[in-house]
């Protein structure tokens, strides 16, 4: 039996050899939401005019990052612990937090370049869930 894909509509683009996050900006004032949403969300705009979708760069620099010990119980019991979750700085000026793939921890340094990926989260019988991750840019 073949597994479906279903992915949260609206989040990245799917399917894409190159998917990008989806957000929004507001042709008035500049703000960009992510995830994107209907309306501007800074106070200050008069939110006269709609917001615009937009894509994120596929590519930013890590804020900062925490190892979750812990595994999360239903319906989260995919979340097994130890994972990392970090936020990671894009050039649009957003602050993006995902999990991060890494073969270890200690690779990860704060200021580090990080790229994009969708990978599956988890799988059940029926489906393959996917989900947006970032991970350490490797030069060389």
């Amino acid at each position: 039996m073949k597994k479906s894909v279903p992915i949260i509509e609206g989040l990245f683009e799917w399917p894409s050899e190159n998917p990008r996050l989806i957000a929004t900006r507001c042709p008035l004032c500049g703000s960009m939401q992510f995830p994107k949403s209907s309306v501007c969300n800074n106070p200050d705009c008069d939110h006269s005019v709609p917001v615009e979708q937009c894509y994120l760069s596929t590519e930013g620099t890590l804020y900062t990052y925490t190892v979750h010990a812990y595994s999360l119980r239903e319906p989260f019991e995919y979340h097994k612990g130890p994972y990392i979750v970090g936020a990671v700085e894009l050039p649009e000026g957003l602050i993006v937090v995902g999990r991060i793939k890494v073969e270890d921890e200690k690779m990860l340094k704060i200021g580090m370049k990080m790229r994009l990926k969708v990978d599956k989260l988890y799988e059940d019988n029926e489906n393959i869930y996917l989900s947006y991750f970032f991970e350490p840019v490797v030069e060389g």
